[in-house]
């Protein structure tokens, strides 16, 4: 194993990372497989969730992104449990909080890590692409219709920011 290969193992998670974001396959919140292909030639905010978290309201205005900019972008929330155990609910738990408190209807992925030796390779692919990692739950990362990072934002940008339409409109 090459020394690449091996740091790669060690800070990136051992599994694979595609090339493009569009040869992901990850499965929904209820065990669904959803194939990332299909967002091709869409714009995409990607964000690491949480339920118990300072930054849980942000699902309310992730679900009025969705609604009112769903032609323009598509929301893809990752439930992650990395930042001071804020999501410990399983993934049943996770769907039923986000439809009974927020109405939720983007799409939403089953538990992932999204930093350290178990970082999902979405993940490992964003942080590669963008030099950012999230530094806490509700971070964003948008990409555009040919499948590139465009911008990060942090937690505190709220998915409503000027900084994010301005982006995707």
């Amino acid at each position: 194993m090459g020394l690449r290969s091996l740091i790669g193992k060690l800070f990136g998670g051992g599994a694979e990372v595609p090339a493009s974001i569009y040869d992901f396959k990850m499965k929904s919140l209820s065990g669904k497989e959803i194939d990332f292909a299909q967002f091709r030639g869409k714009k995409l905010l990607i964000v690491n969730t949480a339920s118990k978290c300072g930054f849980t309201y942000q699902y309310e205005d992730l679900q009025k992104l969705h609604e009112q900019y769903g032609d323009k972008v598509t929301i893809l929330g990752f439930p992650a449990n990395n930042f001071l155990f804020q999501e410990p609910g399983s993934n049943s738990n996770i769907e039923e909080f986000c439809q009974v408190n927020y109405g939720v209807s983007f799409p939403m992925f089953e538990k992932i890590s999204v930093k350290g030796f178990n970082r999902h390779p979405l993940y490992t692919w964003l942080k590669r692409k963008s030099g950012k990692s999230p530094s806490w739950n509700f971070c964003k990362y948008l990409i555009d219709q040919s499948g590139n990072v465009t911008g990060f934002f942090n937690s505190r940008v709220e998915p409503l920011d000027k900084q994010i339409l301005d982006k995707i409109a």
